[in-house]
Protein backbone atom coordinates (compact mmCIF):
# COMPACT_ATOMS: atom_id res chain seq x y z
CA UNK A 1 0.00 0.00 0.00
CA UNK A 2 1.28 3.69 -0.97
CA UNK A 3 2.09 5.87 2.24
CA UNK A 4 3.07 9.31 1.87
CA UNK A 5 3.81 11.87 4.58
CA UNK A 6 1.26 14.10 4.25
CA UNK A 7 -1.94 13.82 2.22
CA UNK A 8 -3.98 17.42 1.48
CA UNK A 9 -8.02 16.51 1.50
CA UNK A 10 -8.67 19.48 -1.15
CA UNK A 11 -6.68 20.95 -3.24
CA UNK A 12 -8.06 24.50 -3.84
CA UNK A 13 -6.71 27.49 -2.75
CA UNK A 14 -5.97 26.38 0.88
CA UNK A 15 -4.67 23.10 0.38
CA UNK A 16 -2.33 24.08 -2.57
CA UNK A 17 -1.27 27.05 -0.30
CA UNK A 18 -0.57 24.34 2.55
CA UNK A 19 1.34 22.80 0.04
CA UNK A 20 3.56 25.49 -1.36
CA UNK A 21 4.45 26.52 2.50
CA UNK A 22 5.61 23.11 2.97
CA UNK A 23 7.42 22.22 0.00
CA UNK A 24 10.99 23.36 0.20
CA UNK A 25 11.25 22.35 3.81
CA UNK A 26 9.55 18.96 3.06
CA UNK A 27 11.78 18.54 0.12
CA UNK A 28 14.79 19.12 3.34
CA UNK A 29 13.32 16.71 5.16
CA UNK A 30 12.17 13.71 2.36
CA UNK A 31 8.46 14.41 2.90
CA UNK A 32 5.93 13.30 0.22
CA UNK A 33 3.42 15.63 -0.11
CA UNK A 34 -0.18 14.17 -2.17
CA UNK A 35 -2.77 16.52 -2.82
CA UNK A 36 -6.20 15.41 -3.83
CA UNK A 37 -8.51 17.51 -5.58
CA UNK A 38 -12.13 17.02 -7.17
CA UNK A 39 -11.95 19.28 -10.03
CA UNK A 40 -8.48 19.31 -12.22
CA UNK A 41 -7.09 22.72 -12.98
CA UNK A 42 -7.51 24.30 -16.53
CA UNK A 43 -4.28 23.99 -18.46
CA UNK A 44 -3.96 27.48 -19.05
CA UNK A 45 -5.79 30.48 -17.74
CA UNK A 46 -8.84 31.76 -19.71
CA UNK A 47 -10.06 35.39 -18.67
CA UNK A 48 -14.14 35.34 -18.03
CA UNK A 49 -15.96 38.40 -17.48
CA UNK A 50 -17.49 36.04 -15.05
CA UNK A 51 -14.66 35.07 -12.98
CA UNK A 52 -15.12 34.51 -9.11
CA UNK A 53 -12.74 36.52 -7.05
CA UNK A 54 -11.47 37.20 -3.47
CA UNK A 55 -10.41 39.89 -1.57
CA UNK A 56 -6.54 39.21 -0.39
CA UNK A 57 -5.81 41.29 2.69
CA UNK A 58 -2.23 43.08 2.27
CA UNK A 59 -1.36 40.48 5.06
CA UNK A 60 -2.23 37.47 2.54
CA UNK A 61 0.31 39.20 0.26
CA UNK A 62 2.82 39.69 2.43
CA UNK A 63 2.45 35.49 2.74
CA UNK A 64 2.59 34.88 -1.44
CA UNK A 65 5.76 37.39 -1.31
CA UNK A 66 7.64 35.06 0.98
CA UNK A 67 6.52 32.14 -0.68
CA UNK A 68 7.60 33.59 -3.86
CA UNK A 69 4.83 33.74 -5.54
CA UNK A 70 3.38 37.41 -5.50
CA UNK A 71 5.45 38.51 -8.75
CA UNK A 72 2.77 35.65 -10.67
CA UNK A 73 0.11 36.55 -8.67
CA UNK A 74 0.40 39.99 -8.94
CA UNK A 75 -0.28 40.29 -12.92
CA UNK A 76 -3.86 40.31 -12.60
CA UNK A 77 -4.55 41.58 -8.80
CA UNK A 78 -6.55 44.77 -8.87
CA UNK A 79 -5.01 46.90 -5.70
CA UNK A 80 -7.69 48.44 -3.16
CA UNK A 81 -6.45 52.18 -2.16
CA UNK A 82 -9.36 52.92 -0.34
CA UNK A 83 -12.11 51.68 1.11
CA UNK A 84 -15.50 53.94 1.44
CA UNK A 85 -17.35 52.27 4.39
CA UNK A 86 -21.10 54.14 4.56
CA UNK A 87 -24.66 53.39 6.52
CA UNK A 88 -27.26 54.26 3.56
CA UNK A 89 -29.67 56.98 4.44
CA UNK A 90 -27.26 58.22 7.83
CA UNK A 91 -24.33 60.41 8.29
CA UNK A 92 -21.89 58.09 9.21
CA UNK A 93 -18.89 57.29 6.70
CA UNK A 94 -15.18 56.60 6.89
CA UNK A 95 -12.49 55.98 4.49
CA UNK A 96 -9.23 54.04 5.05
CA UNK A 97 -6.49 54.74 2.82
CA UNK A 98 -3.13 52.63 2.32
CA UNK A 99 -1.52 55.97 1.98
CA UNK A 100 -2.96 56.76 5.71
CA UNK A 101 -1.56 53.13 6.43
CA UNK A 102 1.80 53.49 5.19
CA UNK A 103 1.10 50.32 2.61
CA UNK A 104 1.51 50.35 -0.99
CA UNK A 105 -2.65 48.87 -0.80
CA UNK A 106 -4.79 47.59 1.61
CA UNK A 107 -5.21 44.99 -0.05
CA UNK A 108 -6.03 43.12 -3.91
CA UNK A 109 -8.64 41.82 -5.30
CA UNK A 110 -7.69 38.48 -7.75
CA UNK A 111 -9.73 36.33 -9.69
CA UNK A 112 -10.08 32.75 -8.74
CA UNK A 113 -8.63 30.70 -11.26
CA UNK A 114 -5.72 33.15 -11.62
CA UNK A 115 -5.25 32.66 -7.92
CA UNK A 116 -5.16 28.78 -8.53
CA UNK A 117 -3.30 28.48 -11.64
CA UNK A 118 -0.34 30.47 -9.96
CA UNK A 119 -0.53 27.70 -7.17
CA UNK A 120 -0.70 24.71 -9.03
CA UNK A 121 2.36 26.19 -11.35
CA UNK A 122 4.44 27.18 -8.40
CA UNK A 123 4.04 23.42 -6.76
CA UNK A 124 7.19 21.56 -6.96
CA UNK A 125 6.61 18.11 -8.32
CA UNK A 126 8.91 16.57 -7.20
CA UNK A 127 7.58 16.83 -3.28
CA UNK A 128 3.93 17.57 -4.25
CA UNK A 129 2.39 15.18 -6.65
CA UNK A 130 -1.33 14.76 -6.98
CA UNK A 131 -4.51 12.45 -7.56
CA UNK A 132 -7.29 14.67 -9.32
CA UNK A 133 -9.48 14.29 -10.40
CA UNK A 134 -10.23 12.33 -7.59
CA UNK A 135 -12.15 12.37 -4.02
CA UNK A 136 -11.92 10.88 -0.50
CA UNK A 137 -14.58 8.14 0.02
CA UNK A 138 -13.09 6.97 3.58
CA UNK A 139 -10.79 8.19 6.10
CA UNK A 140 -10.02 5.97 8.89
CA UNK A 141 -7.24 6.47 11.70
CA UNK A 142 -4.80 3.75 11.74
CA UNK A 143 -1.30 3.21 13.88
CA UNK A 144 0.48 6.06 13.12
CA UNK A 145 -1.51 7.73 10.75
CA UNK A 146 -4.89 7.71 8.69
CA UNK A 147 -5.76 5.30 5.89
CA UNK A 148 -7.83 6.93 2.78
CA UNK A 149 -9.82 5.06 0.42
CA UNK A 150 -10.58 6.82 -2.78
CA UNK A 151 -13.55 6.86 -5.20
CA UNK A 152 -11.83 4.48 -7.66
CA UNK A 153 -10.93 2.05 -4.79
CA UNK A 154 -7.42 3.11 -4.44
CA UNK A 155 -6.40 2.86 -1.15
CA UNK A 156 -3.18 4.46 0.60
CA UNK A 157 -1.45 5.48 4.14
CA UNK A 158 -0.23 8.80 5.31
CA UNK A 159 0.83 10.05 8.66
CA UNK A 160 -0.84 13.03 8.33
CA UNK A 161 -4.17 13.98 6.60
CA UNK A 162 -5.43 17.42 6.39
CA UNK A 163 -8.72 18.22 5.98
CA UNK A 164 -9.35 21.30 3.28
CA UNK A 165 -11.98 20.13 1.67
CA UNK A 166 -14.39 23.03 1.93
CA UNK A 167 -17.12 24.09 4.49
CA UNK A 168 -19.72 20.91 3.79
CA UNK A 169 -16.73 18.53 4.34
CA UNK A 170 -18.49 15.01 4.19
CA UNK A 171 -15.03 13.90 5.92
CA UNK A 172 -15.44 15.99 8.66
CA UNK A 173 -18.94 14.47 9.80
CA UNK A 174 -17.50 10.94 8.48
CA UNK A 175 -15.13 11.55 11.32
CA UNK A 176 -17.21 12.25 13.99
CA UNK A 177 -16.64 16.34 14.26
CA UNK A 178 -19.15 18.37 15.78
CA UNK A 179 -19.37 21.80 14.29
CA UNK A 180 -21.05 25.52 15.91
CA UNK A 181 -23.54 26.16 12.91
CA UNK A 182 -25.17 30.08 13.17
CA UNK A 183 -27.54 30.49 10.26
CA UNK A 184 -27.42 34.29 8.86
CA UNK A 185 -31.34 34.03 7.68
CA UNK A 186 -29.61 35.38 4.65
CA UNK A 187 -27.53 34.98 0.75
CA UNK A 188 -24.65 36.49 -0.52
CA UNK A 189 -25.42 37.36 -4.63
CA UNK A 190 -22.57 37.33 -6.14
CA UNK A 191 -21.92 39.02 -9.80
CA UNK A 192 -19.74 41.19 -11.64
CA UNK A 193 -20.35 44.32 -12.56
CA UNK A 194 -19.34 47.45 -15.15
CA UNK A 195 -19.59 50.53 -13.49
CA UNK A 196 -19.62 53.96 -16.24
CA UNK A 197 -16.88 55.47 -14.19
CA UNK A 198 -13.12 54.38 -13.49
CA UNK A 199 -13.67 52.73 -9.83
CA UNK A 200 -9.82 54.16 -9.01
CA UNK A 201 -8.99 51.60 -6.82
CA UNK A 202 -12.09 52.05 -4.98
CA UNK A 203 -13.79 49.19 -2.51
CA UNK A 204 -17.01 50.33 -0.78
CA UNK A 205 -18.21 48.64 2.05
CA UNK A 206 -22.57 50.15 2.04
CA UNK A 207 -24.60 48.90 5.06
CA UNK A 208 -28.34 49.02 4.28
CA UNK A 209 -31.66 48.52 5.83
CA UNK A 210 -32.33 45.49 3.49
CA UNK A 211 -28.33 43.54 4.18
CA UNK A 212 -24.97 44.63 3.23
CA UNK A 213 -23.35 44.74 0.08
CA UNK A 214 -19.33 45.45 -1.07
CA UNK A 215 -18.21 45.99 -4.26
CA UNK A 216 -14.29 45.13 -4.75
CA UNK A 217 -12.12 46.29 -7.66
CA UNK A 218 -11.24 44.39 -10.27
CA UNK A 219 -8.93 44.60 -13.71
CA UNK A 220 -10.49 45.72 -16.77
CA UNK A 221 -12.71 48.05 -14.55
CA UNK A 222 -14.68 45.84 -13.17
CA UNK A 223 -16.16 45.07 -10.06
CA UNK A 224 -16.91 42.33 -8.16
CA UNK A 225 -20.54 42.77 -6.61
CA UNK A 226 -21.11 40.78 -2.86
CA UNK A 227 -24.51 41.51 -2.15
CA UNK A 228 -26.20 40.15 1.39
CA UNK A 229 -30.20 39.48 1.28
CA UNK A 230 -33.06 37.65 3.03
CA UNK A 231 -33.68 34.46 1.47
CA UNK A 232 -36.47 34.92 -0.77
CA UNK A 233 -35.08 39.16 -1.47
CA UNK A 234 -32.06 37.78 -2.63
CA UNK A 235 -33.88 34.63 -5.13
CA UNK A 236 -35.84 37.53 -6.50
CA UNK A 237 -33.11 39.92 -7.40
CA UNK A 238 -31.36 36.80 -8.89
CA UNK A 239 -33.97 36.13 -11.56
CA UNK A 240 -35.26 39.63 -12.47
CA UNK A 241 -33.68 40.65 -15.87
CA UNK A 242 -30.52 42.44 -15.82
CA UNK A 243 -32.10 46.41 -16.46
CA UNK A 244 -34.53 45.66 -13.48
CA UNK A 245 -31.22 44.52 -11.49
CA UNK A 246 -29.39 47.04 -12.39
CA UNK A 247 -32.02 49.73 -11.80
CA UNK A 248 -32.12 48.07 -7.72
CA UNK A 249 -28.67 48.31 -6.96
CA UNK A 250 -27.93 51.27 -8.75
CA UNK A 251 -30.78 53.04 -5.84
CA UNK A 252 -29.00 51.29 -3.18
CA UNK A 253 -24.93 52.24 -3.96
CA UNK A 254 -26.06 55.20 -5.66
CA UNK A 255 -23.71 57.19 -8.24
CA UNK A 256 -20.09 57.04 -6.80
CA UNK A 257 -18.72 55.02 -10.11
CA UNK A 258 -21.54 56.76 -12.48
CA UNK A 259 -23.98 54.71 -14.16
CA UNK A 260 -23.70 51.08 -13.61
CA UNK A 261 -23.87 49.31 -17.15
CA UNK A 262 -23.12 46.07 -17.12
CA UNK A 263 -23.88 42.56 -14.47
CA UNK A 264 -22.82 39.28 -15.10
CA UNK A 265 -24.13 35.64 -14.29
CA UNK A 266 -25.52 35.73 -10.70
CA UNK A 267 -25.20 33.45 -8.11
CA UNK A 268 -26.42 32.69 -4.77
CA UNK A 269 -24.91 31.63 -1.68
CA UNK A 270 -26.44 30.97 1.88
CA UNK A 271 -24.58 32.41 5.03
CA UNK A 272 -23.88 30.37 8.48
CA UNK A 273 -20.97 31.06 10.54
CA UNK A 274 -19.45 27.58 11.00
CA UNK A 275 -16.83 26.77 13.51
CA UNK A 276 -15.54 23.03 13.85
CA UNK A 277 -15.25 22.17 17.08
CA UNK A 278 -11.72 19.82 16.54
CA UNK A 279 -9.19 21.43 14.20
CA UNK A 280 -6.71 18.50 15.27
CA UNK A 281 -6.71 15.23 16.27
CA UNK A 282 -3.49 12.92 16.39
CA UNK A 283 -2.31 12.66 12.38
CA UNK A 284 -5.19 15.16 11.54
CA UNK A 285 -5.59 19.27 10.96
CA UNK A 286 -9.01 20.52 9.82
CA UNK A 287 -8.26 23.76 7.50
CA UNK A 288 -9.91 26.24 5.67
CA UNK A 289 -13.66 26.14 5.36
CA UNK A 290 -13.99 22.91 7.10
CA UNK A 291 -12.85 24.70 10.44
CA UNK A 292 -14.44 28.05 10.00
CA UNK A 293 -16.62 29.72 7.47
CA UNK A 294 -17.04 33.17 7.94
CA UNK A 295 -19.94 36.05 6.61
CA UNK A 296 -18.49 37.05 3.41
CA UNK A 297 -19.00 40.98 4.12
CA UNK A 298 -15.84 41.72 5.92
CA UNK A 299 -13.42 39.83 3.85
CA UNK A 300 -12.08 37.79 6.51
CA UNK A 301 -12.27 34.37 5.39
CA UNK A 302 -9.78 33.05 3.42
CA UNK A 303 -6.90 36.03 4.83
CA UNK A 304 -7.21 33.80 8.14
CA UNK A 305 -7.62 30.55 6.71
CA UNK A 306 -4.14 31.24 5.04
CA UNK A 307 -2.68 32.60 8.08
CA UNK A 308 -3.40 29.17 9.31
CA UNK A 309 -1.40 27.48 6.69
CA UNK A 310 1.44 29.94 7.60
CA UNK A 311 1.03 29.07 11.18
CA UNK A 312 1.04 25.15 10.53
CA UNK A 313 3.44 24.88 7.70
CA UNK A 314 5.94 26.56 10.80
CA UNK A 315 4.86 24.11 13.09
CA UNK A 316 5.12 21.17 11.02
CA UNK A 317 8.19 22.19 9.90
CA UNK A 318 9.88 22.75 13.14
CA UNK A 319 8.67 19.65 14.73
CA UNK A 320 9.50 15.87 14.57
CA UNK A 321 10.58 14.60 11.53
CA UNK A 322 7.36 12.49 10.90
CA UNK A 323 4.79 14.93 11.30
CA UNK A 324 1.43 14.04 12.90
CA UNK A 325 2.92 14.46 16.30
CA UNK A 326 -0.60 15.76 18.54
CA UNK A 327 1.88 18.21 20.50
CA UNK A 328 3.25 20.07 17.73
CA UNK A 329 -1.11 20.02 16.11
CA UNK A 330 -2.00 21.03 19.83
CA UNK A 331 0.67 23.96 19.77
CA UNK A 332 0.07 25.38 16.30
CA UNK A 333 -4.39 25.39 17.50
CA UNK A 334 -2.80 27.30 20.48
CA UNK A 335 -0.92 29.76 18.74
CA UNK A 336 -4.09 30.32 15.95
CA UNK A 337 -6.47 30.19 18.75
CA UNK A 338 -6.57 34.18 19.70
CA UNK A 339 -6.06 34.72 15.80
CA UNK A 340 -9.48 32.77 14.82
CA UNK A 341 -11.28 34.10 17.97
CA UNK A 342 -11.00 37.87 17.17
CA UNK A 343 -11.34 37.42 13.25
CA UNK A 344 -14.37 35.40 13.98
CA UNK A 345 -15.74 37.59 16.19
CA UNK A 346 -15.02 40.89 13.85
CA UNK A 347 -16.53 39.76 11.42
CA UNK A 348 -19.90 38.24 13.19
CA UNK A 349 -19.96 41.19 15.44
CA UNK A 350 -19.74 43.52 12.06
CA UNK A 351 -22.41 41.79 10.06
CA UNK A 352 -24.74 41.83 12.90
CA UNK A 353 -23.95 45.40 14.29
CA UNK A 354 -24.58 47.08 10.62
CA UNK A 355 -27.55 44.00 9.82
CA UNK A 356 -29.28 45.10 12.51
CA UNK A 357 -32.22 47.96 12.04
CA UNK A 358 -33.00 48.93 15.92
CA UNK A 359 -32.85 52.19 16.37
CA UNK A 360 -29.71 52.51 19.01
CA UNK A 361 -27.70 50.16 17.16
CA UNK A 362 -27.88 51.91 14.07
CA UNK A 363 -26.95 55.19 15.72
CA UNK A 364 -24.11 54.00 17.54
CA UNK A 365 -23.06 52.26 14.75
CA UNK A 366 -23.08 55.56 12.66
CA UNK A 367 -21.49 57.48 15.45
CA UNK A 368 -18.99 54.61 15.65
CA UNK A 369 -18.72 55.26 11.54
CA UNK A 370 -18.14 59.28 12.29
CA UNK A 371 -15.60 58.56 15.45
CA UNK A 372 -13.32 56.20 13.06
CA UNK A 373 -12.41 59.40 10.70
CA UNK A 374 -12.81 61.28 13.92
CA UNK A 375 -10.43 59.06 16.03
CA UNK A 376 -7.02 58.16 14.11
CA UNK A 377 -5.99 55.79 16.44
CA UNK A 378 -9.44 53.78 16.12
CA UNK A 379 -9.34 54.05 12.46
CA UNK A 380 -6.06 52.60 12.33
CA UNK A 381 -7.07 49.85 14.47
CA UNK A 382 -10.31 49.16 12.13
CA UNK A 383 -7.72 49.33 9.15
CA UNK A 384 -5.48 47.02 10.46
CA UNK A 385 -8.55 44.08 10.70
CA UNK A 386 -9.17 44.51 7.39
CA UNK A 387 -5.39 44.52 6.01
CA UNK A 388 -5.43 41.18 8.20
CA UNK A 389 -2.52 42.60 10.76
CA UNK A 390 -4.22 43.54 13.93
CA UNK A 391 -4.89 39.99 15.05
CA UNK A 392 -1.48 39.10 14.42
CA UNK A 393 1.46 41.10 17.08
CA UNK A 394 4.44 39.03 15.76
CA UNK A 395 3.27 39.88 11.95
CA UNK A 396 2.46 43.43 12.39
CA UNK A 397 6.02 44.19 11.81
CA UNK A 398 6.03 43.14 8.05
CA UNK A 399 3.91 45.85 7.67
Amino acid sequence: MNRVNLAIIGGGLVGASLALALQAGAKARGWKILLIEPFAPGDSYQPSYDARSSALSFGTQQIYQQLGLWQAIGQRAEPIRQIHVSDRGRFGATRLDAQEEGVPALGYVVENAWLGQCLWQGLDREVVSWRCPAEVAALQAVDGGYQLRLNDDTQLQCDLAVLADGGRSGLREQLGIQVRHTPYQQSALIANISPGEAHGGQAFERFTEDGPMALLPLPDNRCALVWTRQGMDAKRLAAIDERSFLRELQGVFGYRLGALRQVGARHLYPLSLIEAQEQVRPQLVVLGNAAHSLHPIAGQGFNLSLRDVQALAEALLAGPQRPGDLATLQAYHQRQRLDQAMTIGFSDQVTRLFGSQQPLLAAGRNLGLLGLDLLPPAKSWFARQAMGLGTRPDRQGQA
